[in-house]
């Protein structure tokens, strides 16, 4: 199972967060996020990271040729798109960047609205379920309702996000199978100061069950 740690802003925590175990790393690439850094500031973050670790950067209803520059210029490989982008921009987006991992973030209110995933997944790699909220686009620390997501087995890999800590990680890895999980205020201090106590504490709990964690093998 992959594990990301998602709104790494400082460097220094990029690493110690990898040989923590993550396995994937997210940068926050929409301006007015509060956990939002440059490409310079992408660029010292995964300069020393192991070439296993994938480093995504999350972009919400920007352009392809702005996602494109961004990712060539701090040596991202993957692309995770968390605002209203359709199905065409992924197909078009894939055109673009055939080498990058493209994941396509749902912000989910209702089993009906879960639905919406299928027309993605021929256009996209990888899925990611957040919770919903009316005005944020992520790391609300709201959690989803685990219930609607028990009989959910797409045909593609999926990241399961929205509120998980390592306080509630095994309830809800007991409720549901996704193929990663994604963290960002669940163990931060404050919006992209994560704290690397919480972060041990999550593979702590981790490893006390029969979870594999570990990459998707790009």
């Amino acid at each position: 199972m992959r594990v990301k740690i998602c709104g790494i802003t400082q460097p220094q925590q990029s690493m110690a967060i990898a040989s923590l175990g993550a396995t994937a790393l997210g940068f926050i690439c929409v301006p007015t996020s509060p956990r939002y850094v440059t490409t310079s500031q992408i660029r010292a973050a995964v300069a020393e990271l192991p070439a296993n670790i994938d480093t995504i950067g999350v972009f919400a209803n920007a352009s392809i040729p702005e996602i494109s520059q961004i990712v060539g210029d701090s040596g991202l490989t993957g692309v995770q798109l968390h605002g209203d982008e359709l199905p065409n921009f992924c197909y078009y987006l894939r055109e673009a960047l055939p080498n990058a991992e493209i994941i396509k973030a749902l912000r989910i209110r209702s089993l009906e609205h879960l639905e919406t995933a299928i027309d993605y997944i021929k256009y996209i790699d990888t899925l990611l379920l957040d919770a919903y909220h009316p005005q944020q686009l992520g790391g609300t620390g709201k959690t989803l309702d685990w219930r609607i997501l028990e009989q959910f087995n797409p045909t593609c890999p999926w990241f399961l996000a929205g509120g998980l800590t390592p306080d509630n990680i095994v309830e809800a890895l007991s409720q549901v199978s996704p193929s990663g999980i994604d963290l960002s205020s669940g163990v931060e201090r404050s919006p992209g100061d994560k704290d690397l106590d919480k972060v041990a504490k999550l593979f702590e709990k981790l490893g006390s069950r029969e979870w594999g964690v570990g990459s998707r093998g790009r």
